[in-house]
């Protein structure tokens, strides 16, 4: 063989071992079993046990009937995985070979061709081990092992000297929410639920990026690429940014280098209802001797977001200004949308953030009770110009502080950070959800018969987990323009004056404390983290609680069952009563218990809203659910918008005009929230019948005014709006003009509650337009429209006024369009 052939092998045999390749090993063929037997059966990967233990056909799906309780003796055993996968005599040439875990389910014992390569204690951590030594040519057996996260956690729970509330769920780093919420079901999941990969690499490669914005102008985007490189072989490599070349040289090991990186004429990223999320793709490359052996892309979007807290003559302001300027954070609260991780969908997360960004938000609140979600979720957030605050994932318990236990978060935060941190939605970091006001609030220490002692380590605990490990991990992990903390959601508590006076809070007078709608009237906080009331959810998504068909009954056992809140029903019942005439129909309650719950959400949106800028936010709880149930989500579990959503989609509009009940008088508001103002803005009104006639027409009496962010008018005393009407018989339709009089807002006020109003049948019409678009026509007022059939009305539990049409688009052809009117829940008899 000749020199020229001899060297081009060898220039082939380094290409080859220059590349960095990836196997995939989700896609093998895996098994599972209980540790205690030997049938092993088929499993999926990524996946739980629950999942493999019904497609087994040994469990019933714990989301149908009562099925939850048949299946609580899974969480008690150990589940063991495996799956056999080949190598070849090319990969093994390569000079390294990782196993990588993107997520397993908890606690594990890893094993590869019989020998235990790692222990696991976190559901939140990638796992990585070098296996170049470990694997061999031909069929390789991997093994996962799982222990009982439950029994493990009570174990642990034995080494405390005292009671840990919601043991022992605080003592194991997974989903705390799988041990059960009041909108969800137990169960503790096992199992790989990530992927599992097989990479092969040779020389170098680069473990992480991060992009820091070091200054951002009309003119250039100054940024800092910082990458981590780990190197097998020392010497001169390239590191390549889609710009220029960077010459470097690196040691053997963990290597940090930084490279400047400038964007000419950048593009904003803007949040939603501000402009367009513009989001940047930035690829990164490693190379030796000419050749790529590493490359990166991450995606990027230039803004600033700043949180801002500056003591006033009423508090301490509680905002964030992103690109200078104050935003009002509109939005809500997001929870796992499965107990099943692995089965949440790309598409699934895209059409709850659309449906975010459809409804006018611009924030979610990523709660700390669930997981911190899978790349698709950051990703729609970034594409919609949807804001994160992102809680890490601890919740409403007490949490240890010992080294083991610390170092483990430690690393769960490194994981995280380093991950999530290039998203230009992720706005703010925060410790936790609730831990502050369960200590503080919540009597646990009495409940348990604490001791002094005890409960100053309590304290301990948590400032040494949410005062020092979490905010100097992300001081070290992540980039100065990316590190804004928060130590807990809520910083004080909803009994506390001083709740309503700085920082963020939870309001939860209502529905806990069972005080009336109106009271969020008076309690309206700087920022709004969290409130809500429950509504049912679809009919569609009740009837699929059943296996088969069953009647809808509030006492049927099912229903009661996908009701987690013990007291639900009775407080539900409670306000209704107060609101609504209350309708013995199952299906005609569930519509009332929809309108109920959307009615106190727009008070309080509404509340929160006038007072800007005194109030800069409000996230309402909570945007989804992880099954069918009765809870507080505003989308159910099959994705069906509950008129909460379509409410809020109204009250979060950008600009709005509202009303404020004093007794005698209304006071009037337009806000706006756009960055643009509206010169000599006027206030139209008209007291109409709810047959449409005009009692009173001041279309002239307020106006004149620039609407920039929040304009109260003068205020008007009622009985000279409706002269000699009664109030159960006449509303204000209200709309707010431009000086071209063009339409910037309009809305609708009712001066006494539903079940007051003085209501007559509609003569409702429907005509179908074409097969997805129909226009729906009303006599006299039609009140809380509803719209039923098998598809998405883009309207739906809307007020038509008399004599006007309204067309609406369904995303599917429907044959026939059923409609229910408030109407109809109080004739029932009729």
């Amino acid at each position: 063989m000749n020199k020229t052939i001899l060297l081009a092998l060898l220039l082939i045999q380094i290409l080859v071992n220059a590349q960095f390749s990836e196997r995939n090993l989700s896609s093998e063929k895996w098994q599972f079993k209980n540790s205690k037997e030997n049938k092993w059966l088929t499993a999926s990967v990524p996946g739980t046990v629950h999942l493999d233990l019904m497609d087994s056909k040994l469990i019933p799906d714990p989301y149908k009937d009562e099925n939850e309780k048949k299946v609580q003796w899974v969480e008690n055993e150990d589940w063991d995985y495996q799956t056999v996968f080949k190598i070849s005599a090319k990969e093994l040439e390569n000079q390294n070979a990782d196993l990588v875990f993107y997520g397993l389910d908890t606690f594990s014992e890893i094993y590869l061709n019989g020998k235990l390569l790692k222990k696991t204690d976190n559901m939140f951590r990638t796992w990585k081990i070098p296996v170049k030594d470990d694997v061999k040519i031909g069929n390789n057996i991997l093994q996962v092992k799982f222990k009982s996260s439950v029994n493990i956690g009570k174990y642990l729970a034995k080494k405390v000297p005292f009671t840990v509330p919601e043991s022992p769920r605080s003592f194991v780093r997974k989903a705390q929410y799988q041990f059960g919420w009041d909108w969800g079901p137990r169960l503790v999941t096992a199992g790989i639920w990530k992927d599992v990969k097989l990479n092969f690499w040779n020389q170098a490669k680069i473990e992480n990026i991060k992009i820091e914005q070091k200054a951002l102008t009309k003119q250039r985007a100054d940024l800092n690429i910082y990458a981590e490189i780990y190197a097998e072989k020392e010497g001169k490599y390239v590191f390549a940014t889609d710009k220029e070349n960077h010459d470097i040289v690196l040691k053997n090991g963990l290597n940090k280098i930084s490279v400047p990186f400038k964007i000419e004429n950048p593009h904003l990223w803007q949040p939603n209802g501000w402009g367009k999320a513009i989001v940047y793709a930035l690829k990164f490359s490693l190379k030796k001797n000419s050749e790529t052996i590493d490359s990166k892309e991450e995606r990027i979007g230039l803004r600033t977001v700043e949180l801002i807290q500056e003591k006033d003559e009423k508090g301490k302001s509680f905002y964030f200004k992103v690109n200078g300027n104050a935003i009002y954070a509109k939005g809500t609260n997001w929870i796992p949308s499965d107990s099943f991780t692995p089965r949440i969908t790309k598409e699934k997360y895209r059409k709850l953030i659309k449906d975010c960004k459809d409804a006018n938000m611009n924030m979610i609140r990523v709660w700390g009770g669930g997981i911190y979600e899978d790349d698709e979720f950051y990703k729609a957030c970034d594409e919609n110009g949807i804001l994160v605050w992102q809680d890490f994932m601890f919740a409403g318990s007490f949490y240890p502080s010992d080294e083991t236990f610390l170092n483990n978060v430690k690393e769960e935060v490194k994981d995280q950070v380093n991950r999530l941190q290039n998203h230009p939605s992720i706005a703010l970091w925060c410790g936790n959800n609730e831990i502050d006001e369960a200590i503080v609030n919540w009597g646990y220490q009495k409940q348990f018969k604490y001791s002094k002692e005890d409960s100053l380590q309590v304290w301990k605990d948590y400032k040494k987990v949410f005062h020092e490990v979490i905010p100097n991990a992300i001081n070290e992990f992540a980039t100065k323009d990316k590190s804004i903390y928060w130590e807990s959601s809520p910083s004080i508590g909803w009994g506390h004056k001083e709740s309503l006076t700085e920082g963020d809070s939870h309001y939860w007078g209502v529905w806990w404390g069972e005080f009336p709608f109106e009271i969020y009237n008076e309690k309206v906080p700087r920022f709004a983290s969290e409130y809500g009331f429950q509504g049912m959810p679809s009919l569609e998504a009740v009837k699929s609680m059943f296996s088969g068909k069953s009647d809808l009954s509030l006492e049927n056992p099912t229903i009661k069952a996908h009701e987690k809140n013990t007291r639900g029903f009775e407080i539900i019942q409670k306000y209704m009563e107060r609101d609504y005439v209350v309708p013995k129909d199952f299906v005609k309650y569930n519509y009332v218990s929809q309108l109920l719950q959307a009615r106190g959400m727009q008070i309080a949106i509404d509340a929160h809203h006038r007072a800007k800028p005194y109030n800069m936010g409000t996230l309402y709880w909570q945007l989804n659910d992880c099954w069918p149930v009765i809870s507080w989500s505003s989308i159910d579990y099959l994705g069906n918008w509950k008129a909460l959503h379509y409410q809020v989609k109204r009250s979060f509009g950008n600009q709005v005009v509202l009303t404020e009940d004093e007794g005698d008088f209304l006071n009037f508001y337009a806000v706006n929230d756009e960055l643009i103002k509206f010169e000599e803005v006027k206030l139209e009104i008209k007291v109409l019948q709810f047959d449409g006639k005009v009692i009173n027409d001041l279309t002239t009496v307020l106006g004149g005014k620039i609407l920039v962010e929040t304009l109260r008018f003068n205020h008007i005393e009622i009985k000279n709006l409706i002269k000699y009407s009664n109030k159960n018989e006449v509303f204000l339709k209200l709309t707010l003009k431009d000086k071209d009089k063009k339409i910037i807002a309009q809305n609708n006020h009712f001066f006494v509650k539903p079940k007051d109003l003085k209501l007559a049948k509609p003569n409702i019409k429907i005509k179908k337009i074409s097969a997805t678009e129909i226009e729906i026509s009303t006599d006299i007022l039609a009140k809380d429209v509803y719209l039923m059939g098998d598809t998405h009305f883009s309207d739906n539990f809307f007020d038509l006024l008399p004599k006007t049409s309204r067309k609406i688009t369904l995303s599917k052809p429907l044959k026939n369009v059923e409609v229910m009117t408030l109407w109809d829940t109080m004739n029932e008899q009729k």
